[in-house]
Parts: structure tokens; sequence; C-alpha cells
């Protein structure tokens, strides 16, 4: 750009300026992609994206590795510890308990600490629509984005691809500069058959075509090369065989406790729970901390410092992580959550199976460069710097995409 003005280039980089200042972002999600799809020919659209533009080999996911915390902080650019969704079930002593199926709490906007960056680009004049997002359905710093739709699973790929096209189609001064689009079926799949089934496969396969239409849509309105398009997902997905499950009331048991002992606030890949109000929180403490055969519980203050998490009060007393491909159940009627399933997320956000995906590719992008492991918390400020916003406190760092940045 200083080039240009040195050589009187100033109208040239005034239209450049104005071209970059109106750029669409459209943000994808792929809910549970593992980082190792890509490159493995079960994508081949996403797999063009990422050979033209910028991979990453993966992206870590912020701790806990669950979709609601993560979508949150690849918008926010903060971890879970400090905007507040630090689970996809919590207890507040004001609010209570959320769900992430609790449509009330879920729209209540008192649980989303931060401020997303549709909430910051309206501030600034822009217009933001979300395609599904998780904080999208609450009025955030008293806004919802321009355009919203409350999630529907029975929208389909094809749907909602649409539904982002037709927002583009919108004349200039109404058009949205960030469009985000959330797919959920490969999570789903991953969940139900395990990740690598002939299930989730078939899920990725109806994925990659939603964004071969979402490509050919842009190419269709001659915007193919005036949109960054970025491509992530949330967490990665590890196998869970069936009979790798650990039961706290067994621990509880060997220390002379029962299940009542404790208030359980959420449970699988990782358990949270607070001392019953008439349980002894030292036993309890003395029963559950520690290393036990495929877990290992702390004290909330007492978490790895790597996980940054811990400090926020919705955090359940004692938090216990299962070692990736077991999880942490009890036996007590109604309560026995996760026997069904052969895959799950949650575990440790070090491990290569929970790394995630990110793909970049348009003008703001180079061609064809691949980039190490990298945190999630910085795909926020790289949002602000195409939107051309300033970006609220993060604890992101756009340095992770300098050399990749036009």
């Amino acid at each position: 750009m200083i080039g240009l003005v040195r050589q009187g280039g100033l109208a040239a980089l005034l239209l450049l300026l104005a071209a970059c200042a109106s750029r669409p972002v459209i943000l994808v999600s792929v809910d549970g992609l593992r980082a190792d799809a890509i490159g493995s020919g079960t994508m081949p659209t996403l797999d063009a994206l990422a050979a033209a533009g910028v991979h990453a080999d993966g992206m870590k996911p912020s701790y806990p590795t669950l979709t609601f915390p993560n979508h949150y902080t690849l918008v926010t650019g903060l971890r879970p510890d400090r905007h507040g969704i630090v689970n996809n079930t919590m207890l507040d002593p004001e609010l209570g308990r959320f769900s992430l199926r609790d449509r009330d709490a879920v729209g209540d906007a008192r649980w989303w600490g931060g401020k997303p960056a549709w909430v910051t680009l309206q501030e600034h004049g822009g217009r933001a629509a979300t395609m599904y997002w998780p904080g999208s359905e609450a009025p955030i710093a008293g806004q919802y984005p321009s355009d919203w739709r409350p999630f529907d699973a029975r929208v389909t790929a094809a749907e909602r691809v649409d539904q982002v096209l037709a927002w583009l189609d919108r004349k200039p001064s109404h058009r949205p500069r960030l469009l985000t689009l959330y797919f959920d079926e490969v999570d789903h799949e991953e969940h139900a058959w395990g990740p690598g089934s002939v299930q989730a496969l078939a899920a990725q396969a109806n994925v990659d075509a939603a964004l071969a239409r979402l490509l050919a849509g842009l190419e269709a309105r001659g915007i193919r090369d005036g949109v960054d398009l970025i491509v992530v997902s949330d967490h990665g997905m590890a196998g869970v065989p069936p009979d790798q499950r650990e039961y706290i009331d067994d621990w509880l048991a060997a220390k002379g406790l029962t299940i009542d002992a404790v208030d359980v606030v959420t449970r699988g890949s990782s358990m949270g729970v607070n001392p019953a109000e008439d349980a002894e929180a030292d036993a309890v403490e003395g029963a559950l901390t520690g290393r036990h055969e495929h877990a290992e519980c702390w004290r909330r203050q007492d978490l790895p410092a790597q996980w940054h998490y811990g400090s926020h009060p919705r955090v359940p007393a004692i938090v216990c992580q299962a070692d990736v491909g077991w999880l942490l159940m009890v036996r007590r009627p109604g309560e026995r959550v996760g026997t069904h399933r052969t895959g799950a997320h949650g575990f440790a956000p070090e491990l290569p199976e929970m790394r995630a995906v990110f793909v970049a590719d348009g003008p703001s992008f180079a061609d064809g460069v691949r980039i190490p492991v990298f945190d999630n918390v910085d795909v926020y400020p790289l949002l602000m710097h195409l939107l051309q916003v300033p970006a609220e406190p993060n604890d992101g760092d756009l340095r992770t995409f300098e050399r990749v940045l036009h």
C-alpha cells in the first residue's frame, strides 16, 4: 500500500481500502470435524480450499473441548473461564441451570459474557447474519445479529447454504459483512457411530457437498474472489468403546460415601460436581481428588494451568477429566448418560484427537500456506482484522497469521 502512494496511486489505494471495508467474511463451522480430515480425501472441496489458501496442522480448542464454550470462544477470543460459557451444562447461583437444549437459557443474555464479533461490527455500523451460532439467539450487549435464525436441526445443509447466499443477494446497504454458517451432522453421527464410521464419513461428504454449493453460489454471483471464507471446527472427536466407563459412585463408596454426597452438574468425558449441602466438603474432596484408574480429579482452583480454567464461579467445585476414550458416569437411575455413545469429545485440549480444523481462503489470504497448530482464541482477532473493526479485549494473538495475510 505504501508503494501505491509513492507511485501516485492514491486513487487506487482508496479503491483498495474501500473494497476491503466492504468485503464479506463467511465463518463456517463443521461441528466435531477432526483436524486429520484435511487431506484424507473424504472432503475434496475442503481439501481444495486448504490447498489453495491457508490451513493449519490443527487448531487447539479451549478447555473444556465442548460445543458451546468453543463456538463462543471463536467469536469473542475469550477463554470459557472468562466469557462464562464454561460448559454445555452449567449451574449459576442466580440464574439457575443452563443447558444447550433449554431455549430460554440459551436466549438469556445474562449467561453470555464478553462481546461477540457480530455485536462489535454492528456497533461500528456494519451488519451481521448468523445461520446458527451459539450466542446468536441472545441479545448480548442489547443486540441480536441483524439477521439470525433459531437453531433447527431439521434444516438441511443445502438449505442453510441457500439462506447465506440469499443474504448476500441483498443490495450493498443491507448486505451482511459477517456471516456465520453452522453444520452439526458430522458431530451427531460421530457421537452415535464413532469417528471414521460409515455414517460419519457420509456426514462429512454431505457437508462437503454443501461447501461446494456455497462456492458455486459465490461464483455464480461473481463474488467468489471478493469474499474471505474461513472454515473451522470447535473440537475433534475420539472413539469411546461401550465398555470404557468409570463410575463416580465407586470412588465415593471406597471412602464410605454415597452418590448423594455430591450434586452432579456435568458428566461424560469430564464431570463437574459440588458437595451436597449436607455433605462434608473435605470428605468429598478426599474421595474424588487425585488420580483414578482412567481419570483425574482436581479442586477447581488446582486444575492444570495450561487449561486456563477454574476461576469462574460457574465451574463446579471439583472437576474430573477422563482419559481419552473413557466416559465418567453415575449409577443413579436416570443419569446413565453416554451408555450408547461410541464417539465423544471433551477430553484434554492438547490431545491430537481433540484438534480442530482451520482453513481460510480469499483475497486477504496467501495461497498454499500451511501453518502450525495454534490456539482457537486467535480466530477472533483475525475476524476483527478482516472486518476492519477494533477488537474487544481478548486472549488471542493476531501474530499467528501475520505471514499469511495480504
